[in-house]
């Protein structure tokens, strides 16, 4: 298929080229308007672009634009179009996207991994990370929140890799989530008594189940009045309605191997900000320990999010974390994570691609070698969220608060 910028790429990019200088050289600033008529003057001057359709005349106008002022080159329409959830570009000639939930090739291309590798690095500058053979890899986020993953063309054997996960632009609410069905209006207030009461919750979930979306609805709960400490690798949270808040990212070591700051660093860091609650977007390794620490002692109302296939399997997976990190007996692991982690909300994509809350399980304690979680809310296919026999045990913390169920 016929790239945007036609078979006549190099004299586009003489285009580009001879427009980029335009802008340089002028003594005042060039509007995106001017910058637009010019690369059509350019392009319908062109001799080579004198046998293409209007229609194609139009995308290479909107390639090169894209290009000299488009923050994601040809994938900006995709990432504008608020149908696209996420972005998958698997070297120059292969990209994909996820449009309502359906995965689909676009006609688009890069016309060489030099082009797609600059974007690359352009998005990685922007947030001060790097991105080279010697540091392959690096995640990042957007100005609009979209989370980034970038491998390079050394690690990658079909050419750079670049993945973008895009946010819905409003931020979604609770009763957005009811009116969709991902979760029910009475598991919804249980949960919102449970937050503003300080139980401590872990969201569990596979890659793209919604634990980002829902650790954020979670968080309109909180007391406007508390303090909060929130720590990610990349920034992507939208909490609004807090104040009194602190916003801490990790930063990846520079080319000499200096200047790393971990998730663990920083939740160290935030014991000392005296918060009521430390929100931590994704524990997947050692900090687990600092954050079962931090939740121990005191910092009731902590939540956090894990990659986990039940509630179960993402206990499981908080003491693989733990044990690969300190030199523990497995029974004081489990009985920290017991005695720290109150209630697991489990989320899940269906096949349908709709993304809903499968179960809410209680952590009542260690006993007999393992630690007991117990099934409050399960979703039944064709019945939706149910609540279980079990009712909450641990009420403490409501009574404490004045709330009751």
């Amino acid at each position: 298929m016929r790239s945007a910028w036609g078979n006549e790429g190099g004299k586009n990019l003489k285009i580009l080229e001879e427009v980029r200088n335009m802008i340089n050289s002028s003594a005042e600033s060039v509007s995106d308007g001017e910058v637009y008529l010019e690369i059509e003057r350019r392009v319908l001057m062109d001799e080579s672009t004198r046998d293409l359709s209007f229609r194609a005349k139009r995308q290479t106008v909107d390639r090169i634009f894209h290009s000299l002022r488009c923050e994601l080159d040809l994938l900006q329409p995709y990432a504008e179009d608020g149908r696209v959830s996420e972005i998958m570009v698997n070297g120059p000639d292969h990209i994909f996207i996820e449009r309502g939930g359906r995965i689909e090739r676009v006609p688009e291309h890069f016309e060489s991994t030099e082009e797609l590798e600059e974007l690359i690095r352009r998005i990685a500058a922007g947030v001060h990370r790097e991105i080279n053979e010697l540091s392959p890899v690096v995640d990042a986020r957007l100005s609009d929140g979209s989370r980034v993953n970038a491998v390079y063309k050394n690690i990658a054997l079909n050419g750079p890799i670049l993945t973008i996960r895009k946010f819905p632009e409003k931020r979604i609410t609770m009763e957005e989530l009811i009116r969709m069905g991902s979760i029910t209006q009475e598991a919804a207030q249980f949960l919102e008594k449970l937050v503003v009461g300080g139980y401590n919750i872990f969201i569990s979930g596979g890659t793209s189940s919604g634990k980002t979306t829902f650790l954020n609805v979670l968080s309109d709960f909180i007391p406007r009045e508390e303090r909060v400490v929130v720590i990610e690798d990349s920034a992507e949270l939208q909490i609004g309605n807090i104040e009194n808040i602190v916003r801490m990212e990790t930063r990846s070591a520079n080319v000499q191997g200096k200047g790393k700051v971990s998730i663990r660093q920083l939740i160290r860091a935030s014991l000392r900000m005296r918060p009521d609650r430390i929100i931590v977007g994704e524990v997947r390794g050692e900090e687990v320990v600092d954050m079962l620490q931090a939740m121990n002692t005191g910092h009731d109302g902590s939540l956090s999010t894990g990659h986990g296939n039940s509630p179960e399997g993402m206990l499981r997976r908080m003491e693989a974390m733990f044990l690969s990190a300190a030199d523990f007996p497995v029974d004081a692991i489990r009985s920290q994570i017991a005695e720290a982690v109150d209630v697991i909300v489990h989320m899940g994509r269906l096949p349908d691609s709709s993304r809903r809350v499968l179960e809410i399980s209680e952590i009542t304690g260690y006993e007999g070698g393992k630690i007991v979680a117990r099934s409050l809310y399960r979703y039944a296919p064709g019945k939706g969220l149910e609540a279980a026999e079990n009712v909450l045990t641990n009420t403490e913390k409501l009574r404490m608060r004045g709330i009751t169920l």
